[in-house]
């Protein structure tokens, strides 16, 4: 196998899987928050700028 075909292979790989994968992983990433047990979590986060130290 020369170096040339295995830049071919690798390239088709990326162009193909690599953007699948990519994809997955946006989507997953972008649906984590609105999963059914983050509300909580997602109110802590958004109201803790308001927080005073001595809050807890």
């Amino acid at each position: 196998m020369s170096a040339h075909s295995t830049y071919d292979m690798l390239r088709h790989l990326a162009d193909s899987w690599g953007l699948l994968l990519m994809t997955a992983i946006f989507v997953g990433l972008s649906a984590w928050p609105f999963r059914p047990g983050a509300k909580s979590l997602n109110r802590e986060a958004a109201t803790s700028i308001f927080k005073d130290e001595n809050d807890g």
